[in-house]
């Protein structure tokens, strides 16, 4: 009997100005993951940088097979970055690290190893991060038990990117925005047993961070996406027609309530507003439901054209080729 072949490493490593860090980092990967059994390759993705990441990243792929390198024509954003470092990643096991070594690639194994305890989702967990105390630190624990609330996938850091995967849960995922830090939710649609392992983190050595206040905002907004394709993808109509039907429910109490006004109280209907509310609740109840009619057409284009199922198998047991042929695509 013959011990099984470890499966492969992709390291995706999203790049935007880090001239300084990038030798450094690739020395530390190149290290570690050279004294793992996998086969591995590193993804090293350049975000439109302006400064000499790029001609770094063209001597250190020469000077390494596994190291290869995505380099986009203008910045996209850290996660468009990710993104691209998943579409272009070989291997069964996908870890991503930042590039600016507050990150520890001395962590990778430990993640890995948990991986093999039966996970599919393994999320590095900065428990002492060593940034400023109100802007960054304060920000992210209220972030992230909100987001945690909301999600209902329990992360104690949904910022840290120095996250391990298997392919197989992000490999149809679709990112864009601020969405990166949502990937364990997405994995989670698919089925995937999430965990959480504390890893180092240190102060930043180069450069400065790329991130602002800013951001908040835009992850609050990205979340309330998530959210809605979660829950009412399937089913717009649920969430469209049922803000439709309280607000035509609220329109007749209006004019009901109107109607009392006048045969009770004697205030005729010109002096009140209440007749133009439940005329604008009326509209606004029936625009919503012909809003839910058309997302739900959408959604059924979707499945048909795509022959995409509304359900995920784990495994088939017993079946032929035929049976298992006939799981067709995977829902995205």
């Amino acid at each position: 009997m013959t011990d099984r072949t470890p499966p492969g490493l992709s390291v995706i490593v999203p790049v935007y100005n880090e001239e300084q860090s990038l030798p450094i980092l690739v020395e530390k990967l190149m290290a570690v993951l050279r004294g793992l059994p996998n086969q591995f390759e590193i993804v090293l993705v350049n975000d439109g940088s302006h400064d000499g990441s790029l001609p770094i990243l063209r001597e250190l792929s020469l000077a390494h097979p596994e190291v290869k390198v995505v380099d986009f024509r203008r910045n996209y954003g850290q996660t468009a970055a990710l993104m691209a470092g998943i579409d272009h990643a070989s291997n069964e096991i996908v870890v991503m690290i930042d590039a600016d070594l507050q990150n520890d690639p001395a962590d990778i194994p430990r993640l890995l190893a948990k991986l093999d305890e039966g996970y599919d989702v393994v999320s590095g967990w900065r428990k002492e991060r060593k940034d400023s105390e109100l802007k960054r630190n304060w920000i992210s624990r209220v972030a992230n038990r909100f987001i945690s609330r909301v999600s209902g996938v329990q992360l104690h850091d949904y910022g840290c990117t120095l996250k391990v995967y298997r392919r197989s849960m992000v490999s149809g995922v679709r990112l864009y925005g601020e969405m990166h830090r949502f990937i364990p939710i997405y994995a989670e649609w698919q089925g995937a047993r999430i965990t959480e392992l504390p890893v180092a983190h240190h102060a930043r050595q180069y450069g400065a961070s790329n991130y602002g206040l800013e951001r908040i905002f835009k992850v609050v907004l990205d979340l309330l996406v998530v959210m809605f394709l979660r829950r009412y993808f399937a089913k717009p109509i649920y969430l469209f027609g049922g803000f439709g039907l309280m607000s035509i429910i609220a329109a007749f109490a209006t004019i009901g309530l109107a109607i009392l006004l006048r045969l009770f109280a004697h205030i005729s209907l010109i002096l009140t507003p209440l007749p133009l509310l439940a005329a604008l609740l009326f509209l606004v109840g029936m625009i919503s439901i012909l809003l839910g009619l058309v997302a739900e057409m959408l959604v059924r284009t979707y499945y048909e054209s795509q022959g995409a199922r509304a359900y995920l198998v784990r495994e088939l047991i017993n079946f032929e080729g035929e049976a298992a042929a006939r799981t067709g695509p995977r829902e995205t």
